[in-house]
């Protein structure tokens, strides 16, 4: 974490420090949440719309911080070691700025509509091989998140890989402003956040910021099988940075990097590359988006000079954040399949790709739950996973909430009566699945967060033991 003097954050920041201070007091780490503020931490009290974390500030000073900072609208500064700034989130993130340009380190920025948590883990755990890595945790990647991510990086890190999410247009150019990025990936365009931005080409546009704000000759690695990241990229509007790289990867012969072969087994994949002339690498990881992904991890780690025995190691030692294809075993010998963070059409395909490829259970039950924020046209994507769903994937079909009668609506033209079953009482679909279930089945549970299925991935993990067949 950021460790500076008084004086030295005063001036990173663009604030002035109340009188009488001493200047050479340090500082260890920042903070915004007055509840966790440690002794010696600088607290940013940040100004929401419901919320001034400047009422804490007293508090926290009398409880050991090391300092606050203190906007110039709120009056006088109470006493004691206190920053004076015109605004304590754009202090937050000059900090941050500062602090990133003065350690050396080299940016990695990953974004895209599905699949950047998980590059991110991915690429994180391929440079670990070789070097010294800090990376964004949970959800800190928003305009708070990543200047807090980058303030808690250790001196002497080699390398930062930075999450950047956003809702609206210009998000992302804030962060790739404050990030610099010398390498970005942009994971694909999916339709989540159709309902802020309109459209694909929208939301193409907002994930294309993050090259704003690159270093001259830095790396854009993108998807390649998606057309509108290369249309808009020759967008005029479109800011670039002088002497842009790009790097493409997908499923496409036509990309830059491709899987030439693909293994499935019940724990991962095993896959050959087009830019790999030795052995395969193995993924413990289900799914074929998730070899997709793996390819744009490859090409970060292979830019920075990472060998490829040594992406292989960091594959073997990858972990993911929770709840993302997360592969659970019950005690009932139930087999689920934990993805209930977050969904969009693109994701709902990928999961049941996931499922119709895992072989040797007795049946493949899918779970699945409203996507949200997909705009006027939720309606008309939820009927069109239904469409997609088929009996070769999918055995038997439970929705969850209002517009996932959609999908199964449109899911009852392929399958046989008591295949499709749709719920809007979540304690309903539980007890209906539960008296379903039998050992050896495998389990798809697949939603938006603000859906909560992940209640039923904990009732399924409480069932009881050794039983072979059905409950009922």
């Amino acid at each position: 974490m950021i460790h500076k003097t008084l004086r030295s954050i005063a001036d990173m920041c663009g604030g002035t420090l109340s009188p009488n201070l001493d200047e050479n007091t340090m500082i260890h780490g920042v903070g915004t949440d007055s509840r966790t503020i440690q002794s010696g931490q600088l607290f940013v009290p940040i100004v929401g719309e419901k919320f001034d974390g400047h009422q804490f500030v007293r508090q926290v000073l009398d409880q050991g911080a090391g300092a606050a900072l203190w906007q110039r609208d709120h009056g006088p500064a109470p006493e004691g070691p206190v920053i004076v700034v015109e605004d304590s989130l754009a202090a937050l993130q000059a900090l941050a700025k500062a602090y990133l340009r003065q350690s050396g380190a080299k940016v990695v920025g990953i974004t895209g509509s599905n699949g950047k948590t998980t590059v991110k883990d991915m690429v994180s755990a391929l440079l670990e091989t070789r070097y010294k890595v800090h990376k964004t945790k949970g959800n800190y990647n928003n305009h708070i998140g990543l200047p807090l991510t980058v303030l808690a990086m250790e001196e002497g890190t080699e390398i930062i890989v930075l999450e950047m999410g956003m809702s609206g247009r210009h998000e992302i150019e804030l962060l790739s402003g404050l990030a610099n990025p010398d390498i970005a990936v942009i994971t694909n365009i999916g339709e989540a956040h159709l309902l802020q931005l309109g459209s694909r080409e929208e939301i193409a546009r907002a994930k294309l910021e993050i090259i704003s704000g690159m270093k001259p000759g830095g790396l854009l690695i993108y998807h390649g099988d998606e057309p509108l990241i290369s249309r808009v990229l020759e967008e005029a509007s479109t800011i670039k940075p002088e002497g842009l790289q790009t790097f493409t990867f997908g499923t496409g012969s036509d990309n830059d990097s491709y899987p030439t072969g693909l293994m499935f087994h019940g724990k991962g994949i095993v896959f050959t590359s087009s830019r790999s002339a030795g052995e395969a690498f193995s993924l413990p990881l289900l799914g074929q988006h998730n070899v997709v992904n793996a390819l744009a991890a490859m090409a970060v780690a292979s830019e920075l000079g990472v060998s490829e025995e040594e992406i292989r190691e960091g594959f073997e030692g990858l972990k993911l954040t929770g709840m993302r294809i997360e592969c659970i075993e019950t005690r009932h010998g139930v087999t689920v399949l934990n993805d209930a963070y977050n969904s969009s059409p693109t994701a709902v395909k990928a999961a049941v790709d996931v499922l119709g490829n895992m072989k040797g259970y007795r049946r493949r039950i899918a779970v699945l739950g409203d996507m949200l924020e997909l705009g006027p046209k939720e309606a008309e994507f939820h009927a069109e996973i239904g469409h997609y769903l088929s009996p070769d994937k999918v055995d038997i079909v439970f929705t969850y909430g209002p517009l996932s009668r959609h999908t199964a609506e449109a899911a009852r033209q392929y399958y046989p009566e008591n295949s499709v079953f749709a719920y809007t009482d979540k304690e309903a679909l539980i007890a209906s699945l539960i008296e379903q279930i039998t050992s050896k089945d495998v389990v798809l549970v697949k939603a938006s967060r603000g859906m909560r299925l992940e209640q039923v991935v904990e009732a399924l993990a409480e069932l009881p033991g050794g039983n072979n067949g059905s409950r009922g």
